[in-house]
């Protein structure tokens, strides 16, 4: 089983390597040191790990930020100095919650823990997993960076996002223009259908930010925005009649 380590401190994610490799159950398979890391590598690879180890106080921040921006999916073991987050260690996904300096025996413990709970779970089937339909939720915030500073842009402030040179940026309602470390399609799973369309493979854009809209070659529609893209908004032919149902709504 793959091993996700976030630890900021190079000694402790060693050692931390060294005891779970210890069970040949597992393997540590990546170690991240910060919450845009972590973020830009579980965006990527969160389906090729089955744990997470995860230091609380990062070099840039509380680990809890990651949560905000990205769906973790994966089970999570805790390790901290401090004892005031159990309950959000709880709510992120938490299996364990290991207090530093930690020993050995406490890791092997969350180790042999976590293949109790996959075992149970492969006992009794898919059906244990199906979970009662809840209303969906989306993001609300998503983290990018600036030389060295991380900045949180939220959701409502983007007028678009648009996808140049293979990377996904945000363009603001203050035409402003920010790198997203995510592809299009997860941007899309994440936001308000309500609020955002996918006009063509490039482009999503935000209600807000549609003047008006006229007819464009071969049956298509070129939108005027309130802010400036790399582009022209285009919304392909068979998109069109969805666009307008989208707008009406």
């Amino acid at each position: 089983m793959n091993v996700l380590i976030v630890e900021d401190e190079t000694y402790t994610a060693e050692l931390l390597k060294e005891i779970i490799e210890k069970d040949s159950n597992f393997l540590v398979t990546a170690m991240t040191r910060s919450i845009m890391d972590t973020i830009h590598f579980l965006s990527k690879h969160q389906n090729n790990i089955d744990l997470i180890f995860l230091d609380i106080q990062l070099e840039d921040g509380y680990c809890f930020e990651i949560f905000k921006h990205i769906n973790i999916m994966v089970p999570v073991c805790f390790c901290t100095a401090y004892d005031e987050y159990t309950l959000q260690a709880i709510k992120s996904n938490g299996i364990e919650y290991i207090l530093k300096p930690f020993q050995e025996e406490e890791i092997i413990a969350a180790l042999n823990k976590f293949k109790n709970f996959v075992g149970h779970i492969q006992n009794k089937g898919i059906s244990s997993l199906i979970m009662p339909v809840t209303q969906q939720t989306y993001q609300e915030s998503f983290l990018t960076q600036v030389r060295e500073k991380s900045i949180i842009i939220y959701t409502k402030d983007v007028a678009a996002f648009f996808i140049e040179n293979a990377i996904v940026y945000m363009f603001t309602f203050d035409n402003e223009k920010y790198p997203l470390f995510k592809n299009m399609e997860y941007v899309e799973s994440v936001c308000n259908p309500q609020l955002f369309f996918r006009i063509n493979r490039q482009i999503m854009i935000n209600r807000n930010a549609v003047v008006s809209m006229q007819p464009y070659f071969n049956r298509k529609v070129v939108l005027q925005l309130k802010i400036q893209i790399p582009e022209k908004p285009i919304i392909s032919r068979l998109k069109v009649s969805a666009f307008k149902k989208w707008l009406e709504k």
